[in-house]
């Protein structure tokens, strides 16, 4: 006794031949989205981000777009924090050229960075004449990185974490990634000046 109909051979190959087209159309619309995907990430750029500053207020990087930007992970009680004075130095130099320099204040190194965003700001202020654009306290690194330096990471020529404080980022006129340098090299580096130079 039969419990489950027989059906006709042809039905069956035809069964066969609408899995396999649609096993083909999945395929193929999985590349597809892939490609999109990869097309997006692509695109993605340094002026696809909001920040909101030292003071708190939103700072659209959008605001950025024709000028070459220095990004920097800075703090206030590290080795390298004198390189404020250089990196002041630069912004002078520079920035009637397009040049703008970005410090991002972050705690992830060696707790040295514990103030608040008012503390920053006023040691800064005081202690170098910071004039370029600061931003508000982020994570640089770790499961709270910043967006921002999700992208820097991710999309820079070198990727990886940011080693220590003072690292460098130099985004170029469009947005995109086009140096990476260590703490150690220094504002005043030849290294450094010809890379901006470049790109202003």
């Amino acid at each position: 006794m039969r419990i489950f109909p027989s059906f006709p051979k042809v039905f069956v190959k035809g069964s066969h031949s609408i899995l396999i087209m649609l096993a083909s159309l999945l395929v193929s619309f999985s590349i597809f989205n892939q490609n999109i995907i990869s097309k997006e990430v692509k695109k993605m750029s340094f002026h696809n981000f909001s920040v909101k500053d030292i003071k708190g207020k939103n700072t659209d990087l959008s605001n950025f777009k024709g000028k070459a930007v220095l990004v920097v992970n800075v703090a206030s009680k590290c080795g390298y924090t004198p390189q404020y004075e250089g990196l002041e130095s630069l912004y002078k130099k520079y920035k009637d050229k397009g040049l703008v320099i970005i410090g991002f204040p972050a705690n992830n190194f060696g707790a040295q960075e514990p103030g608040s965003d008012e503390q920053i700001a006023e040691f800064c202020k005081l202690n170098y004449g910071v004039s370029f654009p600061m931003m508000s306290k982020i994570s640089v690194k770790g499961s709270d990185q910043n967006e921002v330096y999700k992208f820097l990471t991710n999309q820079a020529p070198e990727k990886g974490d940011v080693k220590w404080n003072f690292e460098k980022f130099l985004i170029g006129k469009d947005g995109s990634i086009k140096g990476r340098f260590g703490s150690g090299v220094t504002p005043e580096s030849k290294e450094l000046a010809t890379a901006i130079e470049k790109e202003l």
